[in-house]
């Protein structure tokens, strides 16, 4: 009758959804456009035809990936939304400074306390997201980031500084940690150890490339530290990041990537075929020959200490997010974030809890909870239609008919253009 008749606008496209599944779009939350610049443009079109709406970017030239930023604001039904933190915050020596392909320009080398001061009011004025602070940093110059980030209304995430342990930069106000990096090195029986011998190094490698000396103190800790891994010491380090609410984006892909060699997969590899020829090319050529090496035992440990404390953290109640670190490490942007879902899963958590990281949760963590990360009336119409539900099997996450951003409908032609 027409009491119960909704009634629709003639310029309104209904779509059959008939035996699919709604679910919000989702984030990577840890990307590069500026890691390699000439796959830059090739990205938007990657993360959408991935269903990946809303993208982190964690660390770049600030000119090189605010214009990304723009140009996706300039697009928002053909782009996804993208966030950013301009250069990564370092010390000096600064491990991202140019000298090589495996280390291009993202970061800032800060050489005292009055540089990080500067730095932060440029990027302020600029436009940026968030700060993310880097690992060569002093104490003096981390307390400086999170002090004027506080202030400034920003979230600051990134490496725990070698000079620091994980309690010490989590009290400091550090808001969330990239690939739970050093996190190893504070829940070491020996960590107390471990800290003043990592600021010995630092101190004798001060005149050094940036990038060398943190390999060397990796090097020569790494290992050590997860053998003397102490579940007393873990359980007090996590308590402190869920009291402070220390975010976590562990980035488990790239972190097992040497142990587990998932680009040496067919369905991995088919996906390079959507890359710029020259990038596929190059990467399958490496490919082969990394996989000539064989896993090291403390690849394989490292891996398995990392699945298991992505288990712990979740089991802490600390809050996560999906990242993949994408392009680094012949991570394909968009594919790989279905990957690092998978992991997740793999970790302990439960298909819902892993769909959170990549949905509701980044737009938790940056305050917009009432515009996007659920499938709610009078929130941004950013959403995946897939042919099987996600709850069932998070692998149903690559089964896409169709991407909604922001309104515009791509049906599964569409997106195949779009790859």
């Amino acid at each position: 009758s027409p009491t119960n008749t909704l009634e629709l606008a003639e310029d309104n496209t209904i779509l059959d959804g008939t035996g699919k599944y709604l679910m919000p779009g989702l984030w990577d939350a840890h990307v590069h456009f500026a890691y390699m610049e000439e796959l830059a443009p090739s990205m938007f079109n990657l993360f959408l035809g991935y269903g990946v709406t809303s993208v982190r970017d964690t660390g770049g030239k600030i000119g090189f990936v605010k214009g990304w930023k723009d140009k996706a604001l300039a697009n928002p039904t053909a782009a996804p939304r993208v966030m950013i933190a301009g250069p990564l915050l370092d010390g000096e020596p600064n491990v991202y400074d140019g000298s090589s392909a495996g280390r291009p320009p993202l970061s800032v080398g800060l050489d005292d306390v009055d540089a990080v001061v500067q730095a932060i009011n440029s990027l302020d004025s600029i436009g940026v997201d968030l700060l993310k602070a880097y690992e060569m940093l002093t104490p003096e110059q981390f307390a400086k980031v999170t002090a004027l980030a506080r202030d400034k209304g920003l979230k600051v995430t990134g490496h725990v500084p070698l000079s620091m342990d994980v309690i010490s930069a989590s009290n400091a106000g550090l808001n969330s940690m990239e690939h739970m990096r050093n996190l190893e090195l504070s829940c070491a029986s020996n960590a107390d150890e471990l800290l003043a011998e990592r600021r010995q190094l630092l101190a004798a490698g001060s005149e050094d490339a940036g990038g060398i000396l943190r390999s060397r103190i990796h090097a020569a800790q790494r290992k050590t530290a997860v053998e003397n891994y102490d579940e007393t010491q873990a359980d007090k380090v996590l308590a402190v990041l869920a009291k402070n609410e220390t975010w976590q984006i562990p980035t488990i892909a790239l972190s097992t990537g040497f142990a587990e060699r998932h680009f040496t997969r067919p369905a991995w590899k088919a996906t390079f075929q959507y890359l710029p020829k020259d990038i596929e090319d190059r990467w399958l050529d490496e490919i082969k020959e990394v996989n000539q090496f064989d896993v090291e035992p403390f690849t394989r440990e490292y891996a398995d200490w990392m699945l298991n404390m992505v288990g712990k953290i979740h089991a802490a109640e600390i809050d996560l997010m999906a990242g993949t670190d994408c392009p680094i490490f012949y991570l394909t942007p968009g594919y790989s974030l279905h990957e690092e879902l998978a992991l997740l899963v793999k970790s302990g958590l439960s298909t819902q809890a892993a769909l959170q990281t990549a949905t509701l949760n980044p737009a938790r963590y940056f305050g917009m909870e009432k515009e996007l990360g659920r499938v709610q009336e009078n929130m941004w119409a950013d959403l995946l239609i897939l042919d099987a539900n996600p709850l069932d099997n998070i692998a149903h996450t690559k089964r896409i008919e169709g991407v909604i951003k922001q309104g515009k409908y791509y049906d599964r032609a569409a997106l195949d253009a779009l790859l």
